[in-house]
């Protein structure tokens, strides 16, 4: 006799008599990996992605991103608004106090404060600079993988520079005779920054460095002039050779600065007279063609045992020979500054 379900026989089995063949399977592996931050249109990473890959679209889908670097406290440029970085406590109040113009100041939440993040702080907000913080993960981003900002970091706009003859016509403007420095080849830019600085010192009117194959205005530079950028003009040439011939015609001698010189330093005759000049660098010194522009090749007389002087410091010997030239004849009244404007003019 069959037996009746609830009364003492075999309870028949809930559910469906035949297998769900792995209906639920899914529900159990989940919904996968959670996707990147830059992935997700709605986090504030996704829409950074989203308008970097707008703007890369806009300039013909040149790809943004970081020059490659290792050194901490070194300047590094983002191609997506050119805009310079400069990381790290020392490489940060360093910049500051050579009166950098940052734009901003990024600095980790919960950082431990030193004296130079108290310093940092304290330049910053004096100066009205934006000080931003963001969690750690954001500020490795911002620095780059090689990078060792140590929490803090700032943001440079890139220099705008000058036109080399705008430059001229202000400086004649004034009445005044041109003293004017080119660099050829010279690409370290803490070499720019020295002869920036040394230009202003010794009553020069600006440096104009060539577009290509020359160090720029970078965090370095600004650095080392020790703030001298901010007072000096710097002009970019899109052609250096063209624009000694323009300075030529304009009424400047052009000298070039060489250890196997024609002409020697001491006593130089052309320092009264509108002056270009032309500053190569260590290791390979002038170019064929800007040599040829030059209406003389000055040596800086050495001890046979140094080999060359760093572009930097023979620049700065030059201008003080030449400063020191144009005040003691100045003196002595042996030349007038108009005199030696037009002095060209009259060959």
């Amino acid at each position: 006799m069959a037996a009746t379900p609830g009364k003492g026989g075999a309870r028949k089995k809930k559910g469906p008599l035949k297998g769900t063949g792995g209906h639920g399977r899914k529900s159990l592996e989940g919904r996968g990996p959670t996707p990147k931050a830059e992935d997700r249109a709605w986090h504030s990473a996704g829409k950074r992605k989203a308008a970097r890959e707008r703007i890369e679209s806009k300039h013909g889908g040149q790809p943004g991103g970081r020059s490659a670097g290792r050194d901490g406290g070194a300047p590094r440029r983002r191609s997506d608004d050119e805009t310079e970085l400069v990381t790290g406590r020392n490489s940060v109040l360093e910049a500051l106090r050579a009166g950098i113009p940052a734009t901003a100041l990024h600095i980790a939440a919960r950082i431990e404060f030193d004296d130079r993040v108290k310093e940092i702080l304290r330049v910053a907000t004096s100066r009205g600079i934006p000080v931003l913080e963001v969690m750690r993960p954001e500020l490795d981003r911002l620095a780059g993988r090689d990078a060792v900002h140590q929490g803090v970091l700032i943001r440079v706009p890139p220099y705008e520079y000058d036109d080399p003859m705008l430059l001229l016509d202000r400086v004649t403007q004034r009445r005044q005779t041109p003293l004017v420095v080119a660099l050829d080849g010279v690409t370290d830019p803490r070499n720019l920054g020295a002869i920036i600085r040394s230009v202003a010192a010794f009553g020069g009117h600006g440096v104009v460095v060539p577009q290509r194959r020359s160090a720029g205005v970078t965090a370095s530079a600004w650095k080392t002039s020790a703030g001298a950028v901010s007072r000096l003009p710097v002009a970019m040439a899109a052609n250096l050779v063209a624009t000694i011939k323009a300075y030529k015609a304009a009424g400047l001698f052009v000298i070039g600065l060489d250890g196997d010189g024609d002409m020697s330093l001491p006593g130089l005759d052309l320092a009264t007279s509108p002056l270009l000049v032309v500053v190569g660098s260590e290791g390979k010194g002038l170019s064929r063609l800007v040599t040829e522009q030059c209406d003389a090749i000055v040596s800086i007389p050495i001890d046979r045992a140094t080999e060359s002087l760093n572009a930097g410091i023979a620049a700065s010997v030059t201008l003080y020979e030449v400063a020191k030239l144009r005040a003691e004849r100045l003196r002595n009244g042996d030349v007038s500054t108009s005199a030696a404007a037009t002095s060209r003019g009259g060959e």
